[in-house]
């Protein structure tokens, strides 16, 4: 029983964050007029849930982590075939990909992928299961003008293909200038960070704790608004340097010891729930500021390392392309999951085996 509260209270608490931290982005995107296709809470995979305002809402089979799919966001420079092929589609409904290839004198693969960038901007849905090859449908959406329904597959009017092309391009990331990007990447972070600082106020300043006097009898404290931001800023910092220990060679050794994996955070999120919500509620304080530092590190396929690149493509005038895009994001991965197993071995043993 108590493994299954374990698990319930550090689910609660995760995906409560990752809510948080994705309406951050969700919310950056949609507020500079970029479509969001999906908002789920899992891995990508099967789901469950409703769509309103074009925007797909729910829970994957992998309730682990959360995603907001902001449409434009794929790496390297543009299709060179994507307007011909958006006007291909839109005047038809539903086409084979091979025959927009016969037409724009294409190979298959080419069309294929132009299509599935078309995909990523939010203008296509891909092949379904039942489909029997390369088939592609309009996206169901509302007409601007009439505001009446279209739906999935049918054909769009359109009086210009140049036109209707960049109308679904203003409606991407990759159209936004550099500093509207870098709010929608940073926005999930600073949303955990804003719920540090809106927890440390209610915990310290609205409900207020118990503390112990000299003599060590309890008294109930609450401290002024002003103290329980600048106690949040300054926990924050802590973090800050507790994560820059695990780049220091003479200091990763501690900061891993003194780190816990989803094991330990597993016991430790009943141990606050037995303790209350309030001291629940300072818990996932504590979460949210690990997910938004850690998402800081300038480490594909973090936040933080997206926004280096756009920094880079920024000063450089280059754009990273889908090869270079991948082989950072492998790496970064690769060294995520080495402190991911370090922190779990040692879990296992102190918290299993009860050795540490």
């Amino acid at each position: 029983m108590n493994v299954i509260l374990m698990v319930f209270y550090l689910a609660v608490a995760l995906g409560a964050l990752v809510f948080i931290h994705e309406g951050g982005h969700f919310l950056a995107a949609r507020a500079f007029g970029v479509r969001v296709t999906e908002f789920m809470l899992g891995l990508p995979g099967p789901s469950i849930g409703f769509t309103w305002r074009g925007t797909r809402f729910g829970v994957t089979a992998v309730p682990l982590g959360g995603y907001a799919k902001v449409c434009g966001m794929e790496p390297g420079p543009e299709n060179p075939h994507m307007e011909r092929a958006l006007a291909f589609i839109s005047s038809r409904g539903t086409v084979y990909a091979d025959d927009f290839a016969a037409e724009a004198g294409i190979t298959t693969e080419e069309a294929v992928e132009t299509f599935y960038a078309l995909e990523e901007w939010g203008c296509v849905v891909g092949p379904k299961r039942a489909d029997a090859h390369n088939v592609f449908r309009t996206r169901a959406a509302r007409d601007a003008a009439s505001g009446r329904a279209l739906a999935e597959g049918a054909p769009r009017a359109f009086d210009d293909a140049h036109e209707l092309y960049m109308r679904e391009r203003a409606q991407t990331y990759r159209s936004l200038p550099f500093w509207k990007r870098s709010v929608i990447l940073l926005a999930g972070i600073a949303m955990n960070l804003l719920f540090v600082v809106v927890a440390f106020v209610a915990v310290y300043s609205v409900f207020g704790v118990d503390m112990a006097d000299a003599q060590g009898a309890l008294n109930h404290v609450t401290i002024p608004v002003w103290q329980a931001v600048l106690g949040s800023f300054a926990y924050m910092g802590q973090v800050v340097i507790a994560v820059a220990g695990l780049f220091n060679p003479a200091t990763v050794s501690d900061t891993m010891s003194n780190s816990v994996s989803v094991i330990g955070m597993a016991v430790v999120s009943k141990q606050y729930a037995d303790a209350g919500p309030l001291a629940f509620l300072f818990f996932m304080a504590m979460i949210s500021v690990s997910l938004g530092i850690m998402n800081l590190l300038p480490i594909p396929p973090l936040d933080g390392g997206r926004f280096v690149i756009e920094v880079f493509q920024k000063i450089t005038g280059r754009v990273v392309g889908y090869r270079a895009m991948n082989v950072m994001t492998f790496a970064g991965l690769a060294l995520m999951l080495v402190f991911f197993v370090v922190m779990l071995n040692q879990d296992i043993h102190r918290f299993i085996f009860g050795e540490m």
